[in-house]
């Protein structure tokens, strides 16, 4: 068995790039299968938010509202 990665062979490599992408596999399938879908049908909508009226705020305790 080698202790080290420098002096590990081409079948430890192998087995270190197979184990990472079954644990990378492994994750995705898990993120994808927990995702919620809604039934509803509809979609996303972009919601608007409206400025209100500019506020200047100066050094003291006070604003002024333009």
């Amino acid at each position: 068995m080698n202790h080290s990665i420098y002096s590990a062979d081409r079948s430890t490599h192998l087995k270190i790039v197979v184990m990472a992408l079954v644990a990378g596999i492994m994750v995705m399938g898990f993120g994808i299968s927990v995702r919620t879908f809604s039934d509803d049908g509809s979609t996303q909508t972009a919601r608007v938010i409206k400025a209100g009226k500019p506020v200047v705020v100066t050094s003291s305790d006070t604003s002024m509202v333009r």
